[in-house]
């Protein structure tokens, strides 16, 4: 037991240890990221307004990531929905067809995309972006409402049809206000991907680049990688606050329920 402690302690150094080290040389008064520190600065932050070409990509990348959590939520809305409350033909298969972004390398579906697009004769740009993205967020929210649905009493949605509302109105008062925090939580974590997804968007970004590519190209350029390592550190500090708030309210939708909380994100 004690060995095993170890081991999960030294792995979990040797995962967030590169994460931690980026507020650490944001704030060090140096262009050369090294030790040891030569002083205290805020001054790369200060830098990242006067960027346009920073602010233009941040822009971008909020916009795909935006319609990207909302469509991904809604079509996994719909998936979720059939698949809990339907039995129709072959519902393992297509299901498990629908998850298999999950298991791909991003790679190959960036690839696979950038030829079909081009075939198609589609210039590419953020709606191309947001087409790959909604590909490999969608099975994220299937996956967190699936259970939301699953969970759900159907002798509510029963009783509120006896009571005289339709099948559309008892979904609407209902069945999503008892399913919100799950659809919180995938609007959430739909969001925080596309927000960080660099392949596919690396591949399908045109003139206009995401925040992750336009990160990407700054490298080249050592003067600029302080300022990088700033906007690290508060993309960082983003995604970690928007998972925590999609695991609380995974956890709210769990005690709504009644359900037993067998883990989660965090």
């Amino acid at each position: 037991m004690k060995s095993l402690r170890t081991y999960a302690i030294l792995y979990l150094i040797f995962l967030y240890a590169p994460i931690a080290l980026l507020p650490i040389f944001a704030f060090n008064d140096a262009t050369i990221i090294a030790f040891p520190l030569t002083g205290f600065t805020t001054q790369w932050f200060t830098e990242l307004p006067q960027i346009p070409a920073l602010i233009d990509s941040v822009k971008n990348s909020l916009y795909i990531a935006v319609i990207t959590a909302i469509l991904s939520t809604l079509l996994g809305i719909c998936a979720a929905r059939a698949a809990a409350k339907y039995s129709f033909r072959f519902k393992r298969p297509i299901m498990g067809f629908i998850m298999v972004p999950l298991v791909l390398p991003e790679i190959i579906v960036a690839v696979s995309l950038l030829v079909i697009l081009l075939q198609l004769g589609l210039s590419l740009g953020a709606w191309t972006v947001i087409m790959g993205h909604v590909l490999i967020c969608t099975p994220f929210c299937i996956a967190i409402l699936n259970s939301a649905f699953q969970n759900l009493d159907p002798a509510m949605e029963e009783a509120a049809i006896d009571l005289g509302e339709t099948p559309w109105s008892t979904f609407r008062l209902v069945t999503l206000p008892l399913v919100s925090p799950a659809i919180i939580s995938a609007l959430l974590i739909s969001f925080t991907i596309s927000l960080d997804e660099f392949i596919i968007a690396f591949f399908l970004t045109g003139t206009e680049p995401t925040l992750p590519v336009y990160l990407w190209s700054q490298l080249r350029f050592p003067a600029r990688i302080p300022v990088v390592m700033a906007l690290g550190t508060i993309l960082v500090a983003g995604s970690i606050l928007l998972l925590i708030l999609a695991e609380m309210m995974r956890r709210r939708g769990l005690r709504r329920a009644g359900l037993q909380d067998k883990g989660g994100f965090l």
